[in-house]
């Protein structure tokens, strides 16, 4: 929006409410030769600027501060108009002026301040006239139009009786159509009426539903969620699509057509708090505007029609701490330049499917009316559509109770199961149920030759109902509070600042010295994963909703995180074929069953198969105490005191009991053979069980729960490949998209105008204002970690036999059984400005990883690590002879002591909040430039927090989430040249490695000259 008004006086919007939007001030004259001091006579001839304006406005604080710089100025009067004049007098009686800066707000009389300009006919600063079409959201959108200038897609609803055609509106479960044109959610709805600031934003259901309504700020809040997923049905408005912006807004003040001041600030669509400063104000920081941007400003001020305008620089409140540099564990100090987080979803509910064969003519009616024929295939999320597929179902069951002899061919068992899934919750969320249908023009083959002949000419419609899988509020809890604990990795994150860790990304984020991207799979538990990790990782407020709309990216990314790779198919039914082979083997594991199962010596794969033995046997077992649960449910069905007995996230016991029957009745072939494939399902039931339902007290589920994890730690890594080869084949397929676009994140760490800046001008207060580091998080599922960590593992990254750290950490992986939730892979680049920068030493890489969430019993094998960022080898044997007696310390070494690793007991899911533990660091020597500087541990600076960091304690801060193994370093002293060379190798085809590695080189480097073209970089913002 566009709007005349005294500066920092809140605008009204044009585009998103949470977009960049641009605003303009009052002018001044411009900066003429301030008076001498020895200047006592006035000068023959004034010049009078009148301010005509409310006196809210006219003696506001910034107003005042811009008239007394303007009143320095030798030829210049101001005249301030009184309110009571500009109210009640006529405006022959207000005070004569030679120019005239005059805007209207609320109470503000247009129509005298125009009938004045004309009376007297001063130098007019801003256009009067104008003001009339700045009240109206209608008439700025077409002048903004008319001028080219590019605005979302909208459409107006105008209700007027007497225009009926310009008030269509239908409205839908995820869309609305007005005057013809569609919008679906989420989009904007905002009044017509520029004074009203009450603007909603609508969500998709698939993202939780509901609305953010935005108002004038009210103390600390500028807008509130709300379920309410309905338009508002009075009022005339303007619907466009929603813009996301990560979270910021940018306000363009125009002083003229030449100059603009830029400030950003959190946008008011996030989660509704507005931050303040000490005076009271809100928190907003100058920012570098782009050249498109610019241009848009330039454009603006012209077609809105005045001369200039004047702005005074914004000054910032000084921050106590502003961390400018981080130790490496090489010791020198270099700046943090990009983080790199590769992410599993947290805790879920178990994934489930049934199918059923239907031909009813009403399914049949449904897939036509869904245009399932054009494809053969129909996907139905949308409350909608599941609501009319329940409908079929209850009718159906209806039917079928009525008359025993109907015709109905469905299966009545599985019409109830269909019945009660899609009841489940009371309503549907959209993202945790979804009904695929598939023509099948001569019905589903039959297993048997009965009757044959007769039916397989019948067309069906194979229906898959697919639930669970969602993510639960205990794995809500761990994806924030492994957010909040992230904020520790960053520059000035390990002091207890401000009441809470992590305050260095707060203060780097809030600066707009960070630039965050959030990529999340399109699946529903890991878009909510990600959404309640930035909601820590920002410490943001409220629903999971406005931040997932706002922050998490999810649509058009070419595969980069969702696993849809069919060229993947023939190498890995090989493997599971082999897999399948020789678990179906009823003996005893052979040394040659060794060897053909773990080719690569992995440790926790060998002891899996220690407990498994004969797997035949095992999986007897397994299937026995499947059937001793589904018994002990079903007797606890019976039991009149457990008819209402409620489980973890709204389960029954008879939705329990399906879970568990289906295993039961799918592990076990006919033929008396094991379905390998449903262990993984079998592990993923009883874990959730241990871990949420343990109040039911059934027998034997942790021995049941034993075998399907050593079943399952076999199965799950050994479906991504045996061998090495096929693992690194199997994990190309997967993740090449992924490899490439870590590979931009890494090359594009210097200029940027993709993204706001703080300005280092007009920034006093922040000691580091150049500073930007660049933050990059991908939420994926299993597959993704898998292939990534392999890829990392296989694709000769490093040689064991030459680097000593790197043989450490595959001893360690080859010690971790599982990728559990919330596991991470985390790659940091440093940067020394010192260094040249063709210089290989300019640029340092570290990676690390954790396993994700601890298992849940007492785990004697958890695998143990050297710690978040071990100290270098240069200063071990200063550390093993330090502090010997300390016990604490000692306690927290970087080699740790493996019988203290090795009790760990269960820990339940929702962990306990982060608390802060300060300990003096160990004393080491750390290289600021070539100058050596001794630490002391006796002498406690704050600066000297940073030194916990460069210490062998480890990553303590980040540890402090009890469900979740903290991060251990693979390798601390890589160089960039050696990681994009290995990254170019993985995701390049052969032939194409040399060229494609040199490029990416020449990018890095560009002191270097090779003469290969630059590459494309796909999806690098």
């Amino acid at each position: 929006a566009v709007s005349y008004f005294a500066p920092y006086q809140s605008p009204f919007f044009f585009g998103s409410p949470n977009c960049a939007c641009l605003s303009f001030i009052s002018p001044s004259k411009g900066l003429l030769p301030p008076k001498s001091c020895s200047d006592t006579l006035p000068p023959e001839r004034q010049i009078a600027v009148g301010i005509c304006s409310m006196a809210k406005k006219s003696k506001s604080k910034p107003m005042k501060e811009i008239l007394e710089r303007l009143s320095m100025f030798k030829y210049i009067t101001v005249v301030i108009f009184e309110e009571d004049v500009i109210l009640n007098e006529p405006v022959e009686n207000w005070p004569l002026c030679d120019c005239l800066i005059s805007f209207h707000s609320k109470g503000f009389p247009l129509d005298k301040a125009v009938a004045y300009a004309k009376l007297r006919n001063p130098f007019i600063i801003n256009d009067l006239n104008m003001q009339y079409h700045i009240q109206d959201r209608r008439e700025v959108y077409g002048i903004l139009k008319a001028e080219g200038i590019l605005l979302p897609r909208y459409a107006v609803l105008n209700r007027d009786p007497n225009n009926p055609q310009e008030c269509n509106l239908i409205e839908g479960e995820d869309h609305v159509e007005v005057n013809g044109e569609i919008f679906q959610k989420p989009f904007v709805e905002k009044p017509v009426s520029a004074e009203d600031h009450n603007v909603y934003i609508y969500y998709p259901t698939s993202a939780g539903g509901g609305s953010q309504r935005l108002f004038r700020k009210i103390g600390s809040r500028s807008s509130v969620y709300s379920p309410e997923s309905s338009v508002r049905k009075t009022g005339s408005y303007i619907y466009e699509e929603f813009m996301p912006t990560d979270g910021t807004d940018v306000k363009v003040y125009t002083v003229g057509p030449d100059y603009a001041h830029a400030e950003a600030r959190k946008s008011p669509a996030l989660d509704g708090k507005v931050e303040r400063d000490s005076e009271g104000k809100e928190v907003r920081y100058p920012v570098i505007l782009n050249a498109r941007e610019k241009l848009i400003a330039w454009k603006v001020c012209l077609a809105f029609k005045f001369a200039c305008a004047f702005q005074i620089p914004w000054s910032i409140p000084l921050e106590a701490e502003d961390i400018p540099i981080v130790p490496t564990t090489s010791g020198t100090m270099m700046e943090l330049r990009c983080v790199i987080a590769v992410i599993r979803h947290g805790d879920r509910t178990p994934k489930q499917k049934m199918k059923m064969e239907v031909k009813h003519q009403r399914f049949f009616d449904l897939f036509e009316k869904c245009d399932g024929y054009k494809s053969g295939k129909l996907k139905l999320k949308k409350p909608k559509q599941l609501q009319e597929v329940l409908d079929i179902a209850r009718q159906l069951l209806v039917e079928l109770g009525q008359n025993n002899d109907s015709e109905i061919e469905e299966s009545k068992a599985k019409l109830e199961q269909l019945k009660t899934v899609l009841e489940m919750y009371g309503h549907f969320s959209g993202i945790n149920r979804k009904v695929q249908l598939t023509y099948l023009p001569h019905g589903c083959p039959k297993t048997s030759s009965e009757e044959e002949d007769n039916r397989r000419n019948e067309p069906s419609l194979l229906l898959v109902l697919k639930w669970g899988g969602e993510l639960t509020p205990a794995g809500r809890v761990q994806a924030e509070e492994l957010g909040r604990a992230f904020r520790c990795m960053y520059p000035g994150g390990q002091g207890d600042y401000a009441g809470f860790p992590g305050c260095g990304l707060l203060r780097l984020h809030s600066t707009y010295r960070h630039d965050l991207k959030i990529y999340a799979s399109d699946e529903g538990r890991v878009q909510m994963t990600a959404a309640a990790f930035a909601k820590g990782l920002l410490a943001l407020e409220g629903e999971l909703t406005p931040i997932l709309v706002q922050m998490v990216k999810s649509a058009n990314m070419n595969g980069l995180l969702d696993s849809d790779s069919d060229s993947l198919s023939s190498c890995q039914h090989r493997v599971k074929a082999r897999l399948h082979e020789i678990l179906q083997r009823d003996r005893e594991f052979t040394t040659d069953d060794y060897d053909k199962l773990t080719p690569s010596g992995s440790i926790s794969l060998i002891k899996s198969m220690q407990v498994i033995k004969n797997p035949v046997k095992t999986c007897d077992k397994v299937y026995y105490l499947i059937q001793s649960l589904t018994s002990q449910i079903r007797q606890r069905m019976e039991d009149p005191k457990s008819a209402d007995i409620q489980l973890y996230h709204s389960e029954t016991l008879e939705l329990m009991l399906r879970r568990w029957a289906k295993l039961e009745k799918d592990f076990k072939t006919k033929n008396g053979r094991y379905d390998i494939s449903k262990i993984p399902d079998i592990y993923d039931c009883i874990k959730y069980d241990v871990q949420h339902n343990g109040s039911l007290k059934l027998e034997n589920t942790m021995e049941l729960y034993r075998l399907s994890k050593a079943l399952a730690d076999i199965v799950i890594p050994q479906e991504y490949g045996i061998s090495k080869a096929e693992k690194l084949e199997i994990a190309k397929g997967y993740c090449t998209p992924l490899v490439r676009k870590i590979r931009s994140d890494l090359q594009r760490t210097q200029d940027d105008d993709t993204v706001n800046k703080l300005h280092p001008l007009y920034s006093r207060g922040v000691m580091s204002p150049e500073r930007h580091v660049r933050t990059r998080l991908y939420f994926t599922s299993e597959s993704h970690v898998h292939s990534l960590l392999s890829t990392l593992r296989y694709g000769a990254l490093c040689d064991e036999s030459k680097d000593e750290q790197w043989k450490r950490a595959m001893d360690y992986l080859n010690v971790v059984n599982e990728l559990n939730y919330m596991t991470q892979i985390v790659i940091m680049l440093y940067e020394d400005p010192n260094k040249e920068l063709s210089s290989e030493e300019r640029f340092h890489v570290e990676l690390h990883f954790s396993p994700g969430a601890k298992g849940c019993e007492e785990d004697k094998n958890l695998p143990s690590g050297y710690g978040y960022r071990p100290a270098s080898r240069e200063n071990e044997g200063s550390k093993k002879t330090s502090h010997r007696n300390d016990s604490d310390e000692e306690a927290h070494a970087p080699k740790r002591d493996e019988t203290d690793r090795s009790v760990v007991m269960f820990k339940p899911m929702v962990s306990d909040p982060i608390h802060i533990h300060r300990k003096s660091p160990l004393p080491r020597s750390r290289k600021i430039g070539s100058v050596e500087v001794k630490s002391n541990s006796n002498l406690r600076t704050p600066r000297t927090i940073l030194e916990q960091k460069q210490s062998g304690l480890g990553f303590e801060l980040y540890s402090m989430v009890p469900s979740i193994c903290p991060l251990e370093t693979l390798h601390n002293s890589l160089s960039l040249k050696q990681v994009d060379e290995f990254l170019a190798s993985v995701a390049a085809p052969s032939r194409e490695n040399l060229q494609e590695t040199c490029t990416g080189y020449s990018l890095i480097f560009p002191s270097l000259s090779v003469p290969v073209p630059p590459p494309f970089f796909l999806n690098t913002v």
